[in-house]
């Protein structure tokens, strides 16, 4: 059983208000004590209200619980926008709830999909960060029909690029892409870019130029680790 499946039944046993005790619930759910130990912390860390300790038992009251989700690319994206920005409100108990909702849906991301990031919140002032929200769903539109763009960033200087996906990294969005005026890729932050004009025609795949040429140049640096 997986973490996040693993989370949910113990959300779902402790639901019911009696105590339940780490062993009883690691030798059900075929893992150690101290892996429900570590759940538990993570469980009340992510928001959930669970009461006890170790070698007592515990118990939660969840005042809402929702069935399992199933989201898309696009739904959890939608999601991070919209808690960066309620985020960086002045409504302190809504910022607090965008908060705490982020933790929770942090603790139950799958742990293998993709590079690993953080469902938090972009750094600085929500007003910096709308720059770059506005400026994605042009990103996104040339991204499907691989339309070559030209941003400007914030030095000024205009660069015609090849954009080759979107990824969200805790703190900021960043597009990645084939710098055409570089001749190199480029993995620019969204909230840098001051504008972008859609350019004439449009690319196709070329060796060395493509995403998963882009992620063959990660690897070496990710088995590093």
């Amino acid at each position: 059983m997986n973490r996040k499946d693993r989370l949910f039944a113990l959300m779902q046993r402790l639901r019911d208000g009696k105590l339940h005790t780490a062993e009883a619930m690691a030798q059900d759910l075929g893992v150690s004590v101290r892996t429900i130990y570590r759940d538990m912390e993570l469980l009340a860390a992510s928001g959930v209200p669970v009461e006890g300790a170790r070698g007592l038992g515990y118990t939660a009251q969840a005042a809402i619980t929702l069935p399992p989700l199933n989201l898309t690319e696009g739904e959890l994206a939608a999601l991070h926008l919209a808690l960066a920005a309620l985020g960086q409100t002045a409504e302190t108990e809504m910022a607090d709830a965008a908060r705490s909702l982020s933790a929770k849906i942090e603790a139950v991301l799958p742990e293998d999909t993709g590079p690993p990031t953080r469902f938090g919140f972009a750094v600085g002032a929500f007003s910096e960060a709308a720059r770059g929200f506005a400026l994605m769903p042009l990103i996104r539109t040339a991204i499907r029909a691989r339309q070559k763009l030209r941003v400007t960033l914030e030095d000024g200087a205009p660069h015609d690029i090849r954009p080759l996906h979107l990824d969200y990294w805790g703190r900021v969005w960043t597009c990645v892409a084939w710098d055409e005026t570089a001749g190199t890729f480029r993995n620019f932050r969204m909230d840098r870019v001051t504008a972008i004009t859609p350019l004439p025609g449009l690319f196709v795949d070329e060796p060395g130029k493509t995403l998963a040429d882009w992620r063959a140049r990660q690897a070496p640096a990710t088995d590093a680790r």
